[in-house]
């Protein structure tokens, strides 16, 4: 059997390694356009700060060490031009010599990734304007970094790339700044959380331009300006298109291939193409959400690498399934960390799915031990069902656990309930007898139990300020003091049942405090004397800065609050 693989890196260096060691006969061609079969994809931007200085250390294998290794014959700088299923042969140009020949094959693995969106605007073909997607990209903006000191760049995108170059050229000492159309940076987070990356880039110097269309690009000055839509043109001495990624798959499309979301190859769970003995891996594939079953695109190393395995094992006979991706991700911006998995409450929303959500502040360890620190957590779940949806987590230390943990219960088909009844490890250094996970559980337990009713940021500046309802704030004088929202009575929890007879029974109450503790407490007060209570999820902490960023975004008028 030959198996023939078009592209290496995640999901075609997985699939050729597989294969050999499920079947040692095999005869393994791999045939890579770029210098490199298997690199640290996520590494490139930090290769460029100079946190990793070693290039070497980008390469994961080489041809030759695949070859010593698996005997898997690797041929970088060789382009597949064209896909011809009816004689099973692929064309291919060899880029060093500009020779072509056909390769022909009896298994045909796709794994030609994705490449940079590139918009169609004026200006793109400028030699300081840059795209990050491969390891000849990463030495390309290295060596003109090196050569000019460039001092200020513009990032035009504000995914995954965009924030981990735009952290990496900020510590070589540049000025930064990030520019794009959607008004907020990471997709994948709601609106609210996506708050805490704004600020925690700005504190970093990062300018934000979000909301802004990018019409073109023009040299001026010795740099480039990018001209906005309705806006002063913005000027740097080099610009980076991080806008995303889109599926390679022209040569499937010659090929007669079924296409999907964005010309995206269409698979079966076998990772099996809609013509016969072709499979495809990886950027250029759809697939299925793993929590709303909805077709879509994710390009994360986890998933392609998973496909390439099951590509492989069907090929050589075994019967393994692609059970959708989740979009599990993590990402460093400067010292916070951000997480999330599964769907955000937009996505559900989005889905026709009817949703609630919870939001916390926990430490990421035992409070009595040193070194804890502060993370937000929100969990999406659905509603009567108390299905699992999504989890989303900025702060420190921790983070990545967390995540993990609520990703596994995700696929593990958990209700939000039943995270109070996980039994996860903790020692002071690392947790709490309580988890973060578990107190999530907890208090959707509560609500489910009619125990604990929410009120929530959307829901803040239509409150009746006619008197009709009870605005009560439970922090302690000082805290309120340093600012609240307006028209909130103060009164500390722990004062509030000698002082109950200040507030009126026959009105709701809703009640806020830092994070969302003290109010819930004081709700329990409340409701045992016979009032109708509702506790603000995430607390004024989460509530102040989700207000300070979109302050910033739009204008300097009246946040809400008072200071």
């Amino acid at each position: 059997m030959k198996v023939v693989i078009v592209g290496g890196v995640a999901g075609g260096a997985t699939a050729a390694a597989r294969i050999r060691r499920l079947n040692e006969q095999a005869q393994i061609v791999v045939l890579e356009r770029s210098g490199y079969i298997s690199y640290a994809n996520c590494g490139l931007p930090y290769y460029i700060g100079g946190i990793i200085e070693d290039p070497d250390k980008l390469t994961l294998q080489t041809p030759d060490s695949f070859f010593s290794r698996f005997r898997v014959e690797m041929k970088v700088r060789h382009e597949v031009i064209a896909i011809h299923p009816d004689r099973k042969t692929v064309s291919v140009r060899n880029l060093e010599n500009g020779k072509e020949f056909e390769e022909t094959y009896d298994k045909l693995i796709l794994s030609p990734g994705a490449k940079p969106t590139q918009p169609k605007l004026s200006g793109t073909d400028r030699e300081r304007i840059f795209t990050l997607r491969t390891v000849e990209d990463t030495f390309r903006i290295k060596e003109y970094i090196d050569k000019h000191h460039p001092k200020s760049a513009i990032l035009a995108g504000g995914g995954f790339i965009g924030l981990e170059l735009a952290e990496n050229l900020r510590k070589l000492g540049m000025d930064i700044t990030i520019v794009q159309r959607p008004k907020q940076l990471m997709n994948p987070f709601d609106s609210d959380m996506a708050s805490f990356i704004h600020n925690q880039m700005r504190r970093h110097g990062i300018k934000l331009v979000l909301g802004h269309t990018v019409e073109g690009f023009t040299e001026k000055d010795g740099g480039i300006d990018v001209v906005l839509k309705d806006e002063m043109s913005l000027h740097a001495d080099m610009v980076v298109l991080a806008i995303g990624v889109t599926p390679d798959t022209h040569l499937a499309k010659e090929a007669g291939l079924e296409l999907g979301i964005k010309g995206s190859i269409v698979v079966n769970e076998r990772m099996e193409t809609s013509v016969p003995d072709i499979y495809a891996v990886g950027d250029a594939v759809q697939v299925k959400h793993y929590v709303t079953g909805e077709d879509t695109l994710i390009s994360l190393a986890g998933p392609a690498n998973r496909q390439g395995r099951i590509a492989a094992d069907n090929i050589c006979g075994r019967d393994s399934r692609y059970l959708g991706s989740q979009g599990s991700s993590v990402i460093k911006v400067f010292d916070m960390t951000a997480a999330t998995t599964g769907i955000n409450e937009t996505k559900a929303k989005q889905a026709g799915i009817d949703t609630d959500k919870v939001i916390l502040s926990p430490m990421s360890h035992a409070g009595y031990y040193p070194g804890g620190k502060l993370m937000t957590m929100k969990v999406v779940f659905e509603k009567e069902t108390y299905r699992l949806l999504g989890a989303q987590i900025i702060g420190y230390e921790g983070v990545d656990k967390r995540i993990d943990v609520l990703a596994t219960a995700i696929h593990a088909g958990l209700k939000a309930t039943e995270l109070k009844d996980l039994d996860l490890a903790y020692a002071p250094p690392y947790s709490s007898a309580k988890d973060p996970v578990n107190m999530a559980g907890f208090m959707v337990e509560n609500i489910a139990n009619g125990i604990l009713r929410q009120f929530h940021l959307e829901d803040v500046a239509n409150l009746p300020k006619d008197g009709s309802v009870t605005l009560l704030d439970t922090r302690t004088a000082a805290e309120y003091s340093q600012g609240h929202i307006e028209g909130f009575l103060n009164i500390p929890v722990d004062e509030l049942r000698e002082r109950i007879n200040e507030i009126a029974q026959d009105k709701p109450i809703y009640v806020i405090c830092q994070s969302g503790l003290r109010s819930y407490i004081a709700c329990r007060i409340l409701s045992e004397n016979g009032f109708e209570c509702y506790n603000f999820s995430g607390g004024f902490r989460f509530y102040d800065a989700v207000m300070h960023d979109r302050c910033l975004m739009e204008t300097a008028t009246a946040c809400g609050m008072d200071q």
